[in-house]
């Protein structure tokens, strides 16, 4: 399995952009994507979790209310709409894959529950 971050880019605080992870190789039937984040000298953050199946949602608290996680079946992609966005969400954003695994709630955040990894893609925030 292939993943493919895009979307990334340069905006100034306050405003949104939209990430998108699609795969190649297998569908994302069965399986949990997530979206992690790493910042330069910061440990890998969870950002936001969608189960496949269900559709069932997780967001790490430093984007509640602000991120939004969804997916499109007949894409095969899942989205991370950012909005509100600050300097502090400046990182590289990285989505991946629990392949055939629909995971609970807790397992979301835990990045070595994941199997598969994209390259990643850079959001830089401006002040």
């Amino acid at each position: 399995v292939q993943l493919q971050a895009s979307g990334g880019g340069l905006v100034e605080a306050g405003g949104s952009l939209r990430l998108s992870c699609s795969a190649s190789g297998r569908t994302f039937s069965g399986s949990t994507v997530g979206w992690f984040r790493q910042a330069p000298g910061k440990e890998r953050e969870f950002v936001a979790a969608i189960r496949w199946g269900d559709g069932g949602t997780s967001r790490g608290d430093s984007v509640k209310g602000r991120f939004t996680i969804s997916r499109d079946k007949a894409k095969n992609t899942v989205y991370l709409e950012m909005n509100s966005l600050k300097p502090e969400d400046t990182a590289v954003y990285y989505c991946a894959c629990a392949s055939g695994r629909g995971l609970i709630v807790s397992a979301r955040g835990d990045l070595r529950q994941y199997d598969y990894w994209g390259q990643g893609t850079q959001v830089t925030v401006s002040s």
